[in-house]
């Protein structure tokens, strides 16, 4: 159960990369952006979750209990906060879902769009999905299913 969860953290590490470069290139971090992420959220989440996966390959190498439920406890701000991007992210997708689609010679408002709003949406749905898997699988190794 130990390496599923290691595998599954580090896909999701993965999207979370992608995820944020795009808010990088997009501007999100600069001051007056549009984001509707704050830079602390943005790094909060990703520290914790960075730091919650070393503790996880330390468990995975050491299988010290006290580490699995350790990176657990890191799992919940972790997941807190991705769920407040989540839903700080969704109206704004489907805002951006139900606008007309623009002719040729109409101006691109992609511009005025908070970063996030750039977000490849298989990349924000895969890595939800691997975040909740993340979870149950530490979870199940840390009650010591498996």
């Amino acid at each position: 159960m130990g390496i599923a969860a290691l595998i599954a953290w580090i896909i999701t590490a993965g999207g979370g990369f992608v995820l944020l470069a795009t808010w990088f290139t997009r501007g999100g971090a600069r001051p007056g952006s549009s984001s509707r992420f704050s830079p602390a959220m943005i790094f909060g989440h990703f520290g914790i979750a960075a730091v919650g996966l070393v503790v996880w390959i330390i468990y995975v190498a050491a299988s010290s209990k006290a580490l699995a439920w350790i990176a657990f406890v890191l799992l919940v701000p972790v997941a807190l906060l991705g769920f407040t991007m989540f839903f700080r992210w969704l109206p704004g997708f489907r805002a951006r879902s139900a606008a007309p689609a623009g002719g040729p010679g109409t101006a691109s408002t992609t511009d005025l769009q908070p970063a996030e709003q750039h977000f490849p949406v298989v990349v924000v749905g895969a890595h939800g999905l691997l975040a909740v898997t993340t979870v149950v699988l530490v979870l199940l190794a840390a009650i010591g299913v498996g």
